[in-house]
């Protein structure tokens, strides 16, 4: 729980608290496991952050890879951020990026109306929280 009091500054055992917080969703559980940091369910179109098996913020919405880019489920650990990084292979921005495979796919603040090249695109608030949640060696875990 200690992500979790980090987080949001609340103690253990508010779990209605949490519920009226923004960005926490009162929608069914994260389909994650209890070592996931953080949470994507490609068919519902959504991501968690997490602690322990406890949904800390989302879910929020998402898009990810389209046809022939599609994002790879599996679990993941982090392996950097960059708060202002461009896409040298798209020549695009971005922002609030998160890595969490080799090939370059991470969370980052993007539209929600367009499919990506695999990776998760985010609100620019939702992009933010994972930004500065998220830490090299957290766990993400993918669902198909």
């Amino acid at each position: 729980m200690g992500k979790l009091r980090t987080t949001l500054g609340v103690a253990a055992g508010s779990a209605g608290l949490l519920l009226a917080l923004p960005g926490i969703a009162n929608a069914a559980p994260a389909p994650c496991g209890a070592r996931a940091d953080a949470c994507i369910d490609l068919s519902a179109n959504t991501t968690w952050l997490m602690d322990n098996g406890v949904v800390t913020y989302g879910g929020v919405p998402i898009t990810s890879g389209k046809p022939g880019y599609e994002t790879p489920p599996g679990t993941f650990t982090v392996k950097y951020k960059d708060i202002d990084h461009w896409s040298k292979a798209y020549d695009a921005p971005m922002p609030y990026s998160v890595f969490f495979t080799r090939s370059g796919i991470a969370f980052h603040e993007g539209s929600l109306s367009q499919q990506s090249h695999g990776c998760i695109h985010l609100s620019p608030e939702a992009a933010r929280t994972f930004y500065n949640t998220l830490q090299p060696g957290d766990v993400v875990q993918v669902v198909p």
